[in-house]
Protein backbone atom coordinates (compact mmCIF):
# COMPACT_ATOMS: atom_id res chain seq x y z
CA UNK A 1 0.00 0.00 0.00
CA UNK A 2 2.82 2.26 0.20
CA UNK A 3 2.85 2.88 -3.74
CA UNK A 4 -1.11 3.60 -2.95
CA UNK A 5 0.08 6.19 -0.60
CA UNK A 6 2.89 8.00 -2.69
CA UNK A 7 0.54 8.10 -5.91
CA UNK A 8 -2.17 9.51 -3.82
CA UNK A 9 -0.14 12.18 -2.24
CA UNK A 10 1.03 13.40 -5.60
CA UNK A 11 -2.50 13.76 -6.79
CA UNK A 12 -3.59 15.27 -3.91
CA UNK A 13 -0.51 17.74 -4.41
CA UNK A 14 -1.20 18.47 -7.87
CA UNK A 15 -4.74 18.93 -7.64
CA UNK A 16 -3.99 21.93 -4.69
CA UNK A 17 -1.56 23.35 -7.29
CA UNK A 18 -1.84 25.63 -10.09
CA UNK A 19 1.26 25.07 -12.61
CA UNK A 20 3.18 -1.47 0.39
CA UNK A 21 4.24 -6.31 6.84
CA UNK A 22 5.88 -7.00 10.68
CA UNK A 23 9.90 -6.98 10.15
CA UNK A 24 9.45 -4.98 7.35
CA UNK A 25 7.61 -2.36 8.77
CA UNK A 26 10.54 -2.25 11.35
CA UNK A 27 13.20 -2.02 8.39
CA UNK A 28 11.19 0.57 6.02
CA UNK A 29 11.10 2.77 9.51
CA UNK A 30 14.69 2.54 9.74
CA UNK A 31 15.58 3.22 6.62
CA UNK A 32 13.46 6.96 6.97
CA UNK A 33 14.87 7.67 10.01
CA UNK A 34 18.49 7.20 8.05
CA UNK A 35 16.95 9.09 5.44
CA UNK A 36 16.04 11.28 7.67
CA UNK A 37 19.67 11.84 8.54
CA UNK A 38 21.09 12.00 4.96
CA UNK A 39 18.47 15.05 4.56
CA UNK A 40 19.50 17.40 7.40
CA UNK A 41 22.73 18.00 5.95
CA UNK A 42 20.98 18.80 2.81
CA UNK A 43 18.63 21.06 4.74
CA UNK A 44 20.83 23.00 6.72
CA UNK A 45 22.51 24.05 3.33
CA UNK A 46 19.98 24.74 1.57
CA UNK A 47 18.67 27.11 4.32
CA UNK A 48 21.73 28.94 4.12
CA UNK A 49 21.41 29.32 0.68
CA UNK A 50 17.77 30.68 1.41
CA UNK A 51 16.28 27.60 -0.94
CA UNK A 52 14.88 26.26 2.23
CA UNK A 53 13.68 22.47 2.15
CA UNK A 54 10.25 20.95 3.24
CA UNK A 55 10.58 17.54 4.56
CA UNK A 56 7.34 15.65 5.02
CA UNK A 57 6.21 12.01 6.50
CA UNK A 58 3.08 10.58 5.49
CA UNK A 59 1.36 7.28 6.19
CA UNK A 60 1.18 4.98 9.26
CA UNK A 61 4.36 5.78 10.80
CA UNK A 62 3.23 8.87 10.62
CA UNK A 63 0.51 8.24 12.28
CA UNK A 64 1.82 5.98 14.67
CA UNK A 65 4.83 8.30 15.60
CA UNK A 66 4.25 11.81 15.24
CA UNK A 67 5.52 12.91 18.32
CA UNK A 68 8.60 11.27 17.89
CA UNK A 69 9.10 12.55 14.43
CA UNK A 70 8.30 16.30 15.22
CA UNK A 71 10.44 16.47 18.41
CA UNK A 72 13.55 14.20 17.16
CA UNK A 73 16.33 17.21 16.25
CA UNK A 74 12.63 19.26 14.66
CA UNK A 75 14.31 18.12 10.83
CA UNK A 76 10.64 17.17 9.85
CA UNK A 77 8.40 19.88 8.98
CA UNK A 78 4.82 17.90 7.89
CA UNK A 79 3.41 14.28 9.38
CA UNK A 80 0.36 13.79 8.07
CA UNK A 81 -1.59 10.37 8.75
CA UNK A 82 -2.65 7.93 6.03
CA UNK A 83 -6.49 9.61 6.08
CA UNK A 84 -5.07 13.36 5.90
CA UNK A 85 -3.49 13.47 2.07
CA UNK A 86 -6.68 16.48 1.21
CA UNK A 87 -4.93 18.02 3.69
CA UNK A 88 -1.65 18.26 2.56
CA UNK A 89 -1.90 21.81 0.70
CA UNK A 90 -3.04 23.57 3.97
CA UNK A 91 -0.28 21.59 5.61
CA UNK A 92 2.22 22.67 3.14
CA UNK A 93 0.87 26.50 3.26
CA UNK A 94 2.06 25.82 7.20
CA UNK A 95 5.31 24.43 6.51
CA UNK A 96 6.04 27.62 4.08
CA UNK A 97 5.42 30.14 6.95
CA UNK A 98 7.61 28.15 9.34
CA UNK A 99 5.50 25.92 11.47
CA UNK A 100 5.34 22.48 12.00
CA UNK A 101 2.42 20.72 10.50
CA UNK A 102 0.29 17.53 11.56
CA UNK A 103 -2.83 16.12 10.30
CA UNK A 104 -2.87 11.86 12.00
CA UNK A 105 -6.66 11.85 12.21
CA UNK A 106 -8.43 8.88 11.27
CA UNK A 107 -11.65 8.69 9.33
CA UNK A 108 -14.17 6.94 9.37
CA UNK A 109 -15.31 7.21 5.51
CA UNK A 110 -12.23 8.57 3.89
CA UNK A 111 -11.57 6.57 0.48
CA UNK A 112 -9.69 9.20 -1.94
CA UNK A 113 -12.44 7.80 -4.19
CA UNK A 114 -11.99 11.02 -6.26
CA UNK A 115 -8.52 11.31 -6.34
CA UNK A 116 -7.32 8.79 -9.51
CA UNK A 117 -3.44 8.27 -8.43
CA UNK A 118 -0.87 9.53 -10.53
CA UNK A 119 0.89 7.03 -12.53
CA UNK A 120 4.49 7.67 -12.49
CA UNK A 121 5.79 4.84 -14.60
CA UNK A 122 5.02 6.13 -18.17
CA UNK A 123 4.20 2.64 -20.09
CA UNK A 124 3.59 0.36 -17.06
CA UNK A 125 2.11 -2.69 -18.41
CA UNK A 126 0.95 -3.47 -14.06
CA UNK A 127 -1.01 -1.53 -11.79
CA UNK A 128 -2.52 -1.28 -8.63
CA UNK A 129 -5.85 -0.28 -7.39
CA UNK A 130 -6.99 0.58 -3.96
CA UNK A 131 -10.99 0.09 -3.20
CA UNK A 132 -10.78 -0.20 0.49
CA UNK A 133 -8.99 1.03 3.60
CA UNK A 134 -9.00 0.12 7.39
CA UNK A 135 -9.81 -3.70 8.63
CA UNK A 136 -12.83 -4.58 11.46
CA UNK A 137 -10.91 -7.93 11.93
CA UNK A 138 -9.02 -6.65 15.23
CA UNK A 139 -6.41 -9.48 15.30
CA UNK A 140 -4.12 -9.27 18.23
CA UNK A 141 -1.22 -9.43 16.60
CA UNK A 142 -2.00 -6.95 14.37
CA UNK A 143 -2.08 -2.56 14.33
CA UNK A 144 -3.73 -1.72 11.10
CA UNK A 145 -7.29 -1.27 12.79
CA UNK A 146 -5.06 1.57 14.81
CA UNK A 147 -2.95 3.00 12.30
CA UNK A 148 -5.65 2.85 9.21
CA UNK A 149 -9.24 2.76 11.23
CA UNK A 150 -12.49 0.92 10.53
CA UNK A 151 -13.20 -0.71 7.31
CA UNK A 152 -14.40 1.76 4.72
CA UNK A 153 -14.98 1.30 0.58
CA UNK A 154 -14.77 3.05 -2.08
CA UNK A 155 -18.01 3.44 -4.52
CA UNK A 156 -18.21 0.39 -7.29
CA UNK A 157 -17.86 3.31 -10.16
CA UNK A 158 -15.32 5.36 -9.11
CA UNK A 159 -13.29 2.00 -9.00
CA UNK A 160 -15.19 0.66 -12.98
CA UNK A 161 -13.31 4.34 -13.85
CA UNK A 162 -9.81 3.72 -12.58
CA UNK A 163 -9.82 0.47 -14.09
CA UNK A 164 -11.03 1.70 -17.23
CA UNK A 165 -8.93 4.45 -17.23
CA UNK A 166 -5.90 1.92 -17.00
CA UNK A 167 -6.77 -0.64 -19.52
CA UNK A 168 -7.06 2.47 -22.39
CA UNK A 169 -3.70 3.55 -21.22
CA UNK A 170 -2.26 0.04 -21.85
CA UNK A 171 -2.04 -1.77 -18.26
CA UNK A 172 -2.57 -5.53 -18.68
CA UNK A 173 -2.83 -6.60 -15.29
CA UNK A 174 -4.45 -4.56 -12.15
CA UNK A 175 -4.19 -6.20 -8.53
CA UNK A 176 -6.84 -4.39 -7.10
CA UNK A 177 -5.88 -3.57 -2.83
CA UNK A 178 -7.17 -3.56 0.19
CA UNK A 179 -6.02 -4.36 4.04
CA UNK A 180 -8.88 -7.02 4.03
CA UNK A 181 -9.86 -6.49 0.47
CA UNK A 182 -12.73 -9.17 0.07
CA UNK A 183 -15.15 -8.12 2.59
CA UNK A 184 -15.27 -4.82 0.40
CA UNK A 185 -18.77 -3.46 0.70
CA UNK A 186 -19.77 -0.40 -1.60
CA UNK A 187 -22.21 1.41 0.50
CA UNK A 188 -23.08 4.53 -1.85
CA UNK A 189 -26.35 2.78 -3.62
CA UNK A 190 -29.32 3.65 -1.48
CA UNK A 191 -31.36 0.64 -3.19
CA UNK A 192 -28.51 -2.26 -1.76
CA UNK A 193 -28.11 -0.65 2.10
CA UNK A 194 -31.07 -3.39 2.77
CA UNK A 195 -28.68 -6.31 1.28
CA UNK A 196 -28.61 -9.82 3.66
CA UNK A 197 -24.96 -9.83 5.30
CA UNK A 198 -22.85 -12.32 3.29
CA UNK A 199 -22.09 -15.92 4.44
CA UNK A 200 -18.63 -16.39 6.04
CA UNK A 201 -16.53 -19.23 4.88
CA UNK A 202 -17.84 -22.58 6.68
CA UNK A 203 -16.07 -22.83 10.35
CA UNK A 204 -14.69 -19.36 10.02
CA UNK A 205 -16.39 -16.45 12.84
CA UNK A 206 -15.67 -12.38 13.27
CA UNK A 207 -15.35 -10.55 16.17
CA UNK A 208 -18.01 -8.24 15.10
CA UNK A 209 -21.52 -8.55 13.97
CA UNK A 210 -20.97 -9.24 10.25
CA UNK A 211 -22.81 -6.25 8.62
CA UNK A 212 -26.16 -6.37 6.06
CA UNK A 213 -26.25 -4.16 3.28
CA UNK A 214 -23.88 -2.92 0.15
CA UNK A 215 -22.68 -4.03 -2.72
CA UNK A 216 -19.91 -6.74 -2.16
CA UNK A 217 -16.78 -8.23 -3.64
CA UNK A 218 -18.12 -10.58 -5.79
CA UNK A 219 -20.18 -7.96 -7.48
CA UNK A 220 -17.12 -6.04 -8.37
CA UNK A 221 -14.94 -8.66 -9.58
CA UNK A 222 -17.86 -9.55 -12.03
CA UNK A 223 -17.66 -6.00 -12.94
CA UNK A 224 -13.87 -5.40 -12.88
CA UNK A 225 -13.73 -8.57 -15.11
CA UNK A 226 -15.66 -7.59 -17.60
CA UNK A 227 -14.02 -3.81 -18.33
CA UNK A 228 -11.32 -5.47 -20.60
CA UNK A 229 -11.11 -9.47 -21.60
CA UNK A 230 -7.11 -8.67 -22.11
CA UNK A 231 -6.43 -7.66 -18.80
CA UNK A 232 -5.63 -10.03 -15.86
CA UNK A 233 -7.46 -8.95 -12.35
CA UNK A 234 -5.67 -9.99 -9.10
CA UNK A 235 -6.77 -9.15 -5.61
CA UNK A 236 -4.91 -8.72 -1.91
CA UNK A 237 -4.67 -9.09 0.59
CA UNK A 238 -7.99 -11.26 2.00
CA UNK A 239 -9.11 -12.32 5.08
CA UNK A 240 -9.75 -16.79 4.80
CA UNK A 241 -13.20 -16.15 6.13
CA UNK A 242 -14.85 -14.11 3.34
CA UNK A 243 -14.84 -16.46 0.49
CA UNK A 244 -18.27 -17.17 -0.29
CA UNK A 245 -18.51 -19.64 -2.95
CA UNK A 246 -19.97 -16.93 -5.76
CA UNK A 247 -16.15 -15.31 -5.36
CA UNK A 248 -14.89 -19.24 -6.12
CA UNK A 249 -17.24 -19.76 -8.75
CA UNK A 250 -16.35 -16.20 -10.50
CA UNK A 251 -12.52 -16.98 -10.62
CA UNK A 252 -13.16 -20.26 -11.82
CA UNK A 253 -14.91 -19.14 -14.51
CA UNK A 254 -13.22 -16.06 -15.93
CA UNK A 255 -10.38 -16.24 -17.78
CA UNK A 256 -9.07 -13.03 -16.97
CA UNK A 257 -9.04 -13.59 -13.27
CA UNK A 258 -6.03 -15.09 -12.20
CA UNK A 259 -6.04 -18.86 -10.50
CA UNK A 260 -4.29 -17.30 -7.92
CA UNK A 261 -5.71 -16.72 -3.88
CA UNK A 262 -3.57 -15.86 -0.85
CA UNK A 263 -4.77 -17.35 1.83
CA UNK A 264 -2.98 -15.95 5.24
CA UNK A 265 -2.99 -18.90 8.07
CA UNK A 266 -0.29 -17.06 10.46
CA UNK A 267 -0.36 -20.50 12.30
CA UNK A 268 -1.07 -23.43 11.73
CA UNK A 269 -1.97 -24.60 15.85
CA UNK A 270 -5.43 -23.66 16.78
CA UNK A 271 -4.49 -22.57 20.26
CA UNK A 272 -2.42 -19.88 18.74
CA UNK A 273 -4.77 -19.15 15.82
CA UNK A 274 -7.28 -18.65 19.35
CA UNK A 275 -4.90 -16.16 20.71
CA UNK A 276 -4.44 -14.33 17.26
CA UNK A 277 -8.25 -13.45 16.92
CA UNK A 278 -7.91 -14.86 13.39
CA UNK A 279 -11.52 -16.53 13.61
CA UNK A 280 -11.30 -19.98 12.66
CA UNK A 281 -9.39 -23.15 14.26
CA UNK A 282 -7.07 -25.50 11.77
CA UNK A 283 -9.72 -28.03 10.52
CA UNK A 284 -11.48 -25.16 9.64
CA UNK A 285 -8.69 -23.63 7.50
CA UNK A 286 -7.41 -26.94 6.08
CA UNK A 287 -11.38 -27.77 4.68
CA UNK A 288 -11.27 -24.47 3.13
CA UNK A 289 -8.34 -25.11 1.27
CA UNK A 290 -9.40 -28.17 -0.26
CA UNK A 291 -12.91 -26.65 -1.38
CA UNK A 292 -10.98 -23.78 -3.42
CA UNK A 293 -8.71 -26.46 -4.83
CA UNK A 294 -12.20 -28.53 -5.55
CA UNK A 295 -13.22 -24.87 -7.20
CA UNK A 296 -10.91 -23.86 -9.09
CA UNK A 297 -8.46 -26.88 -10.27
CA UNK A 298 -4.62 -25.93 -10.74
CA UNK A 299 -5.34 -23.14 -8.31
CA UNK A 300 -2.27 -21.00 -7.05
CA UNK A 301 -1.88 -20.71 -3.02
CA UNK A 302 0.04 -18.25 -0.98
CA UNK A 303 0.13 -17.54 2.43
CA UNK A 304 1.26 -15.26 5.36
CA UNK A 305 3.11 -17.31 8.68
CA UNK A 306 4.59 -15.50 11.93
CA UNK A 307 6.97 -17.30 13.87
CA UNK A 308 7.38 -17.30 17.50
CA UNK A 309 3.78 -15.68 18.54
CA UNK A 310 2.85 -14.99 22.32
CA UNK A 311 2.47 -18.28 24.09
CA UNK A 312 3.86 -20.46 21.02
CA UNK A 313 5.24 -23.67 22.09
CA UNK A 314 7.37 -26.33 20.47
CA UNK A 315 4.32 -28.45 19.80
CA UNK A 316 2.64 -25.14 18.03
CA UNK A 317 5.24 -24.82 15.74
CA UNK A 318 5.29 -28.12 14.65
CA UNK A 319 1.54 -27.89 13.71
CA UNK A 320 2.75 -24.95 11.56
CA UNK A 321 5.50 -26.81 9.85
CA UNK A 322 3.15 -29.73 9.41
CA UNK A 323 0.70 -27.55 7.45
CA UNK A 324 2.81 -25.78 5.50
CA UNK A 325 3.60 -29.36 4.45
CA UNK A 326 -0.04 -30.41 4.01
CA UNK A 327 -1.64 -27.08 1.75
CA UNK A 328 2.33 -26.75 0.01
CA UNK A 329 1.94 -23.16 -0.89
CA UNK A 330 3.12 -21.50 -4.17
CA UNK A 331 4.18 -18.64 -2.47
CA UNK A 332 4.85 -17.74 1.51
CA UNK A 333 5.85 -14.64 3.55
CA UNK A 334 7.18 -15.53 6.52
CA UNK A 335 8.27 -13.60 9.33
CA UNK A 336 9.33 -13.43 13.80
CA UNK A 337 6.54 -11.96 15.65
CA UNK A 338 7.42 -8.34 16.84
CA UNK A 339 5.08 -7.22 19.01
CA UNK A 340 2.93 -3.58 18.27
CA UNK A 341 2.19 -0.80 21.00
CA UNK A 342 -2.09 0.02 20.44
CA UNK A 343 -2.34 -3.89 19.70
CA UNK A 344 -4.26 -6.23 21.93
CA UNK A 345 -1.44 -8.42 22.23
CA UNK A 346 0.32 -5.57 23.65
CA UNK A 347 -2.12 -4.76 26.27
CA UNK A 348 -3.30 -8.56 26.94
CA UNK A 349 -0.10 -11.03 26.36
CA UNK A 350 3.64 -11.37 27.16
CA UNK A 351 6.10 -11.45 24.46
CA UNK A 352 7.54 -14.53 25.87
CA UNK A 353 9.28 -16.44 22.98
CA UNK A 354 12.55 -15.65 23.36
CA UNK A 355 14.29 -13.76 19.65
CA UNK A 356 16.92 -16.62 19.09
CA UNK A 357 14.04 -19.08 19.29
CA UNK A 358 11.92 -17.17 17.01
CA UNK A 359 14.69 -16.96 14.35
CA UNK A 360 15.29 -20.34 15.04
CA UNK A 361 11.97 -21.20 13.92
CA UNK A 362 11.59 -18.79 11.38
CA UNK A 363 14.11 -20.60 9.58
CA UNK A 364 12.49 -23.99 9.87
CA UNK A 365 9.60 -22.59 8.53
CA UNK A 366 11.64 -20.88 5.30
CA UNK A 367 13.53 -24.06 4.52
CA UNK A 368 10.30 -26.28 5.10
CA UNK A 369 8.28 -23.82 2.73
CA UNK A 370 10.87 -23.72 -0.08
CA UNK A 371 11.26 -27.35 -0.05
CA UNK A 372 7.58 -27.73 -0.69
CA UNK A 373 6.64 -24.58 -2.82
CA UNK A 374 9.68 -26.46 -5.00
CA UNK A 375 7.85 -29.34 -4.98
CA UNK A 376 4.48 -27.86 -6.47
CA UNK A 377 6.50 -25.96 -8.84
CA UNK A 378 7.92 -28.82 -10.18
CA UNK A 379 4.66 -29.89 -11.00
CA UNK A 380 4.61 -27.78 -13.93
CA UNK A 381 7.89 -29.06 -15.37
CA UNK A 382 6.45 -29.75 -18.65
CA UNK A 383 3.62 -27.78 -18.91
CA UNK A 384 3.06 -24.80 -21.00
CA UNK A 385 2.30 -21.23 -19.26
CA UNK A 386 0.84 -18.29 -20.30
CA UNK A 387 3.19 -15.49 -18.72
CA UNK A 388 2.57 -11.95 -19.16
CA UNK A 389 5.95 -10.49 -20.32
CA UNK A 390 7.23 -7.81 -17.80
CA UNK A 391 10.89 -7.14 -19.52
CA UNK A 392 14.33 -8.41 -18.91
CA UNK A 393 15.60 -10.41 -16.97
CA UNK A 394 17.69 -9.22 -14.35
CA UNK A 395 20.20 -11.78 -14.39
CA UNK A 396 20.67 -12.06 -17.86
CA UNK A 397 20.11 -9.32 -21.28
CA UNK A 398 19.16 -12.22 -23.37
CA UNK A 399 16.11 -13.13 -21.10
CA UNK A 400 12.75 -12.30 -20.30
CA UNK A 401 11.02 -12.29 -17.27
CA UNK A 402 6.75 -12.22 -16.50
CA UNK A 403 4.97 -14.04 -14.35
CA UNK A 404 2.16 -16.75 -14.68
CA UNK A 405 -1.35 -16.87 -13.85
CA UNK A 406 -0.26 -17.98 -10.53
CA UNK A 407 1.78 -15.21 -10.14
CA UNK A 408 5.13 -17.27 -10.51
CA UNK A 409 8.40 -15.61 -11.99
CA UNK A 410 9.31 -17.42 -15.36
CA UNK A 411 12.25 -16.99 -16.99
CA UNK A 412 12.52 -17.55 -21.05
CA UNK A 413 14.62 -16.38 -23.63
CA UNK A 414 14.50 -13.69 -25.52
CA UNK A 415 14.09 -14.86 -29.05
CA UNK A 416 11.88 -14.92 -32.66
CA UNK A 417 8.91 -16.17 -31.99
CA UNK A 418 5.44 -17.30 -33.82
CA UNK A 419 2.42 -15.27 -32.74
CA UNK A 420 -0.79 -17.28 -32.41
CA UNK A 421 -2.89 -14.94 -34.38
CA UNK A 422 -1.54 -16.15 -37.71
CA UNK A 423 1.07 -13.51 -38.45
CA UNK A 424 3.39 -15.24 -40.60
CA UNK A 425 6.20 -13.00 -39.90
CA UNK A 426 8.18 -13.87 -36.23
CA UNK A 427 8.52 -11.49 -33.86
CA UNK A 428 10.18 -10.59 -30.36
CA UNK A 429 7.84 -10.85 -26.95
CA UNK A 430 7.44 -6.96 -25.97
CA UNK A 431 6.45 -6.32 -21.96
CA UNK A 432 2.90 -6.29 -22.07
CA UNK A 433 2.73 -9.27 -24.13
CA UNK A 434 1.40 -12.35 -23.41
CA UNK A 435 3.46 -15.49 -24.14
CA UNK A 436 3.00 -19.45 -23.84
CA UNK A 437 6.13 -20.79 -22.72
CA UNK A 438 6.76 -24.10 -22.13
CA UNK A 439 8.37 -24.87 -18.77
CA UNK A 440 11.83 -26.66 -18.40
CA UNK A 441 12.93 -26.47 -14.72
CA UNK A 442 12.00 -24.93 -11.53
CA UNK A 443 12.98 -23.94 -8.21
CA UNK A 444 10.76 -22.98 -5.17
CA UNK A 445 10.55 -19.46 -6.42
CA UNK A 446 11.38 -19.78 -10.23
CA UNK A 447 10.18 -21.38 -13.91
CA UNK A 448 12.16 -21.52 -16.45
CA UNK A 449 11.56 -22.49 -19.87
CA UNK A 450 11.75 -22.06 -24.07
CA UNK A 451 9.53 -19.76 -26.02
CA UNK A 452 6.50 -21.27 -27.85
CA UNK A 453 4.34 -18.68 -29.51
CA UNK A 454 2.65 -14.97 -28.72
CA UNK A 455 -0.60 -14.79 -27.71
CA UNK A 456 -3.76 -12.78 -26.49
CA UNK A 457 -5.41 -13.98 -22.56
CA UNK A 458 -8.33 -14.61 -24.74
CA UNK A 459 -7.21 -16.94 -27.28
CA UNK A 460 -5.38 -18.85 -24.41
CA UNK A 461 -8.48 -19.68 -22.39
CA UNK A 462 -10.10 -20.77 -25.53
CA UNK A 463 -7.89 -23.34 -26.13
CA UNK A 464 -8.14 -24.66 -23.55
Amino acid sequence: MSMTRRLLGLSCRRAATPGQRKQMRDKAEQTIWNRLQHLKALKARRHQACLPLRIGILGCMAERLKEEILHREKLVDIVAGPDAYRDLPRLLAMAESGQQAANVLLSLDETYADILPVQTSAGGKTAFVSIMRGCDNMCSYCIVPFTRGRERSRPIASILQEVKMLSDQGVKEVTLLGQNVNSFRDMSEVQFQSAAAPVLSRGFSTVYKTKPGGLRFAHLLDQVSRIDPEMRIRFTSPHPKDFPDEVLQLIQERHNICKQLHLPAQSGSTRVLEAMRRGYTREAYLELVQHVRNTIPGVSLSSDFIAGFCGETEEDHQQTVSLLREVRYNIGFLFAYSMRQKTRAYHRLQDDVPADVKQRRLEELITVFREEAARANEAMVGQSQLVLVEGPSKRSASELCGRNDGNIKVIFPDADTEDAGGCKALVRAQPGDYVLVKVTSASSQTLKGVLLCRTTLSRSAACH
